[in-house]
């Protein structure tokens, strides 16, 4: 049998077609625009989104026996806020994850009612990409708009919705709204409230690997797909992505090293840090995770050798960095060029060099740039610990992981291995296990993660330099907290 997995992007939806081994035989992708109707606006149609994904379907399935498609499912961006009226018409274009329009609205929530209530009702604080914030902007500023809402839904549960007719969800990407009671699986009666919102106009909720329908007739027709195929719940990017490299159970991790940079960590109990530095939400395997958010990751590595040394030779430039270098460097960096997230949630955090003396070489630069990615990873990681849980290694996947230096470098730091898959195909694939658990090919997330995910490489942590960048690592952890009120006057 066929599995479809579609990866509902900010840029593109990429659809995988996957057979029930976990062997990948097709993928396509579709482009659709990204608008940006005002300075730190994002928006896209969803109408554009459903075209390309039928599009898609049908360029996937070519040449294939369609017959043998037996389910579907999604990964998708996550916080964005799609609205119908009771005509099921789109009211506006879908806000974004990445839209900055919401901060007085952030403040409110964060300042009028309450951090702590917040964490209370849901297990997180409001931040500017997230749902809630996004519903309030349209109450306030297009109380037109709100007046007609008949449903809310998530971008890739309008795919679903288009595809089966069930207004659906499920809890990873429901954890982002801001409106979900994680600990409890079930909408937050008070963020309901808070935001003005009826249960009505909220989503049925499942688990990721649940079936929320079938095809409808007509879609089916026009896509050339059997009405019995079946159409599970899916997830949002990042716990979808995290199925796609097994990182699911109990304290299992991932770090993802891309642009910006997510440590995701599976857990099998529910958790909140004090200070809200993580995410807390549920998992796409029927458990929980948290999860810490970078903004700037391997996009540090790329602003060094691009706009400083202005090379894009990245592998000369790592050659000077020798094993004799390492854990022993006097220059530390802040990787905070676009201020940061997790933990520190602080928007005028910059990047910051310390420690530079005159024989300060370029070579310790770009090392310090390399090692203040790794320790600001590892502050996530203490975040995780603090709740007990013990992580004993992690997968490793994205642009920056290719390095083998880096790779050295952060297994170090964590003092972990860390494992290198055979496919990175992220949310897609992680799609196509969900649609595959829940047509019955493999009993659970779990099994699917153990039969499908291959580690193919795998880096360990030596004793000796654990301990020098221990060492080095209690240091940084002193630099922010002495310069954070600076950052402000600067900014």
């Amino acid at each position: 049998m066929y599995y479809i997995g579609i990866d509902l992007g900010t840029s593109a939806v990429k659809l995988l077609l996957m057979e029930g081994n976990g062997k990948i035989v097709n993928i396509v992708s579709k482009e659709y625009p990204l608008f940006f109707p005002q300075p730190g606006w994002s928006e896209q149609k969803p109408e554009d989104w459903w075209e390309s994904v039928k599009e898609g379907l049908k360029e996937l399935t070519e040449g294939f026996d369609k017959t043998q498609v037996a389910g579907i499912s999604f990964g998708g961006q996550m916080h964005g806020l799609v609205i119908l009226d009771k005509d099921d018409r789109v009211i506006r274009p879908a806000i974004l994850w990445n839209d900055g329009r919401t901060q007085e609205e952030t403040d409110y929530l964060n300042n009028v009612i309450g951090k702590e209530k917040l964490s209370k009702y849901t297990a997180n604080i409001a931040f500017t990409g997230f749902t809630a914030p996004k519903i309030l902007w349209v109450k306030n500023k297009e109380p037109e708009n709100f007046a007609r809402i008949e449903k809310i839904m998530l971008p890739k549960d309008y795919i679903a919705y288009q595809l089966t007719g069930s207004f659906c969800t499920d809890v990873s990407d429901a954890s982002g709204m801001l409106l979900f009671d994680v600990e409890n699986k079930c909408w937050s009666t008070e963020m309901l409230e808070i935001c003005g919102v009826k249960a009505s106009q909220m989503a049925k909720v499942f688990e990721s690997y649940e079936v929320v329908g079938t095809l409808k007739a007509d879609i089916a027709a026009e896509l050339g797909l059997p009405e019995a195929v079946k159409v599970a719940a899916g997830a949002g990017d990042n716990a979808a992505a995290a199925v796609g490299t097994g990182t699911v159970g109990n304290a299992m991790c991932n770090i993802s090293l891309g642009t910006s940079g997510t440590i995701f960590i599976s857990s099998e109990r529910f958790g909140v840090d004090k200070h809200n530095a993580l995410h807390s939400f549920a998992h796409a395997d029927g458990k929980f995770h948290l999860m810490g958010c970078m903004l700037s990751a391997a996009s540090c590595n790329k602003w060094w050798m691009e706009e400083i040394l202005q090379t894009t030779d990245f592998s000369a430039q790592q050659a000077a960095i020798t094993d004799e270098k390492l854990g022993k460097n006097h220059v530390y960096f802040l990787p905070y060029l676009m201020g940061e997230r997790s933990p520190h949630n602080d928007a005028n955090a910059r990047g910051t060099f310390i420690g530079l003396t005159m024989d300060s070489t370029r070579a310790d630069m770009y090392q310090a740039v390399l090692e203040g990615v790794a320790f600001a990873i590892r502050d996530s990681f203490e975040v995780a610990k603090s709740l007990g849980i013990e992580i004993k290694a992690s997968k490793i996947c994205g642009g920056g992981a290719k390095s083998p230096l880096w790779r050295k470098i952060i297994a170090n730091v964590l003092n972990i291995r860390l494992d290198i898959i055979e496919s990175e195909e992220g949310p897609g694939y992680g799609g196509a296990m969900l649609a595959a658990v829940a047509c019955g090919e493999y009993a659970s997330v779990e099994e699917a993660a153990a039969k499908l995910v291959k580690v193919v490489d795998s880096v360990d942590p030596t004793a000796e330099l654990a301990a020098r960048y221990e060492e080095r690592y209690q240091k940084f952890g002193q630099i922010y907290p002495t310069v954070k009120d600076l950052f402000p006057k600067i900014s």
